[in-house]
């Protein structure tokens, strides 16, 4: 009986500090910290989405960059950061549900160091060729595949990326033999399939817009589900003749484990209202982004579970390892 009244003053106590926490926050700027350089995708959904935080909340809102090691730079720094809520890390996929399975010594725990706050965009994948490639389709490139010895090289934006395992769940279903090379990103990887160094690689509709639209590259196949309203013309990859290949890389808000679910859900309310903002959604829009919102912190978390899981099937077939 003690023991039972000892556990219930401790969590009425939680819940009252929890509840202080939320009435004080925010107190001062909230930060949110991004994993890739200025300029990126990321960077500018990051800045996009900052002056509508900070007029909502009185605060203001500063974004830091911390690139490197395939996020976890960024990840240590928000696990190391004080759990009220001033402290968000904007993640990809690859942070939360890719990096666990392919770094044996990761610095960070995504179920044990973060909490979940939204979901806040999504963007496919171009199966890409040089415009001097002589595949005019993802069946083309399959007969090129099997007609070289050695097979065929293909580049992404890193391993782990979304790019990268799209890459290796193509190559799986359709039994191609391909050699991936990395790249630290679009910066590196585009030169080199322009120059056509590269037979193919995959990347996001926002790098490579431009591309497509003055005929350098070619786009054979989207990794969606539907086609890109950017890009009406280009097929799925189930349309393609790969109805397995679905894979987009999608991003959203994690907090400091500890961090109060009533600010948590506060967050969620903020940049939820944020992402619904005019100027926002042309932001995402012209970097050919979907805002997608989860419906609460709980759903996200059961997104990136979900993830996480298929993922690290992903990358135990195809035997993916940090390089």
């Amino acid at each position: 009986m003690e023991s039972l009244l000892k556990c219930t003053a401790a969590l009425a106590l939680s819940s009252l500090c929890g509840l202080a926490a939320a009435q004080q926050f925010p107190s001062r700027a909230l930060t949110i910290i991004v994993p890739f350089g200025p300029g990126g995708g990321t960077d500018q959904v990051a800045r996009a989405l900052g002056p509508k935080i900070a007029d909502s909340i009185g605060q203001p809102v500063i974004v830091e960059n911390k690139p490197g090691g395939n996020g976890q730079v960024a990840a240590a720094a928000l696990k190391n950061a004080k759990p009220d809520g001033h402290t968000v890390l904007e993640v990809s996929q690859g942070i939360v549900a890719t990096n666990p399975w392919i770094y044996p010594a990761l610095s960070y725990d995504p179920q044990r160091d973060f909490v979940p706050i939204t979901l806040l965009y999504s963007s496919t994948h171009f199966l890409l060729v040089p415009a001097a490639s002589p595949a005019k389709s993802a069946k083309d490139l399959v007969a090129q595949a099997k007609g070289k010895q050695g097979g065929l090289s293909f580049g992404s934006v890193g391993v782990g990326s979304g790019a990268h395992i799209a890459g290796e769940m193509w190559k799986q279903v359709s039994s191609i033999d391909a050699v991936h090379i990395p790249y630290k990103g679009s910066a590196d990887l585009l030169p080199n399939l322009l120059a056509a160094r590269l037979d193919y690689g995959f990347d996001g509709p926002s790098q490579v817009s431009a591309m497509i639209k003055d005929g350098r590259i070619r786009p054979l196949a989207v990794t969606d589900s539907k086609r890109s309203a950017a890009f009406p013309d280009v097929p799925t990859m189930a349309e393609a003749g790969y109805p397995d290949v679905v894979v987009n890389s999608w991003f959203g808000l994690v907090a400091p484990a500890g961090t109060p679910k009533a600010v948590v859900d506060r967050l969620h309310a903020e940049f939820v209202k944020a992402l619904a903002a005019p100027d926002v959604q042309k932001r995402l829009a012209d970097l050919v982004n979907q805002p997608t919102p989860s419906k609460s912190p709980e759903e996200f978390a059961a997104m990136i579970a979900a993830e996480r899981e298929r993922h690290g099937k992903i990358v135990k077939s195809a035997n993916i390892k940090a390089e």
